[in-house]
């Protein structure tokens, strides 16, 4: 007997890339950024770090909201704060999407998307990309689902929905568009315009990739003050803790120290992927802090459990269209050079 929903029982649930606690592994397998938070962050977590923590933080993080919307052009009525971008994914889909009703996605995409319908008791509607893998962008716009996400880059592919696109989305739609920046701060350009120009748009941003803060949880979502006040009575009281929303303020002060980290991650992603073309490797062309890369027999599988085997992990996702192709993030030029070392082992082997 189960005493749980249908649609909970039948729910495979989000399955997260592995998390070894042991160190003894090249981790190049959960798009972790490389290099340390910025140090004021640090510091910012010990001030805090005392007395205060006997009292409820800030149930709308007023603070960090104020230097999201300096940093964005926008109100602090134009921001919402959540744990993590997850967090905030689910406040959407809550707020949004009747059971029964979809979510519309590009295929592929990021795997959070199906597991938060089905939770919801919606659907996914899946509009397949093209064989390069580019955004279905008419097919999004023509869709009736009351929420479309679309990550920019997206993930796993890394490859980026151009702004005009996601605008034609947007004036396309009924519904409310939501765009995923997690990876955005490692691209060329970036739609938070239309956050701040169409009534129907979301940009959401986390601090786990660009601002090295995956341990903490902060994610934020700009867009008009209808949507944000209607999302506000959704999450969860208290869905920011006090460490995380110090942390987070520090962080998004610091630009200098996260756009330096940024541009290490870019130009190693540039050495990474000529590096793997000239290993026999189909590598996209990647706008994110991993690349999405085919070997040449196309036993992606294969790779990755060598690999693994031989002390660096990278993702491999066992679903069709990118069964072919691992995922592996941009680490530092030893990380790489490790990764690209053990590659040509296997090849020599």
């Amino acid at each position: 007997m189960s005493y749980f929903r249908k649609n909970i029982e039948a729910a495979q649930g989000y399955t997260p890339g592995e998390q070894p606690q042991d160190g003894s592994y090249v981790k190049l397998n959960t798009n972790e950024n490389p290099y340390p938070p910025s140090p004021k962050v640090v510091e910012a977590i010990r001030r805090a770090a005392g007395d205060r923590l006997r009292k409820y933080p800030d149930p709308v993080a007023n603070e960090a909201r104020e230097t999201i919307a300096a940093l964005f052009d926008v109100g602090r009525e134009n921001v919402l704060c959540g744990n993590g971008s997850d967090d905030l994914l689910s406040i959407a889909v809550r707020a949004f999407v009747d059971p029964g009703q979809a979510i519309a996605t590009p295929d592929p995409t990021y795997s959070l998307y199906e597991t938060l319908a089905r939770l919801q008791d919606a659907r996914l509607e899946e509009h397949p990309s093209g064989d390069d893998f580019a955004a279905p962008v008419g097919a999004l716009a023509g869709s009736s689902a009351p929420l479309v996400i679309a990550a920019n880059p997206n993930a796993p592919t890394g490859v980026p929905v151009a702004t005009a696109d996601l605008q034609r989305i947007a004036r396309g739609i009924k519904g409310v568009l939501l765009v995923d920046e997690a990876y955005v701060d490692f691209a060329d350009a970036d739609a938070m315009e239309l956050a701040r120009g169409e009534p129907n748009v979301l940009v959401m941003r986390t601090l786990s990739k660009s601002y090295s803060l995956a341990g903490l949880r902060f994610g934020f979502m700009v867009g008009p003050r209808e949507l944000i006040d209607g999302l506000m009575k959704v999450k969860d009281s208290y869905n920011c803790d006090l460490l995380s929303i110090v942390a987070a303020q520090a962080a998004l002060e610091d630009q200098q120290w996260m756009r330096a980290n940024v541009g290490k991650i870019r130009s190693e992603r540039s050495r990474l992927t000529e590096a793997l073309r000239g290993l026999g490797f189909t590598v996209l062309e990647s706008q994110a802090n991993f690349v999405l890369a085919r070997p040449a027999d196309g036993d992606a599988r294969h790779i990755y459990e060598q690999l693994k085997a031989r002390g660096v992990l990278v993702r491999y996702f066992n679903r069709p269209r990118i069964d072919q192709f691992v995922r592996i993030t941009v680490g530092t030029p030893d990380e790489v050079g490790r990764l690209l070392q053990e590659i040509e082992r296997l090849g020599s082997g």
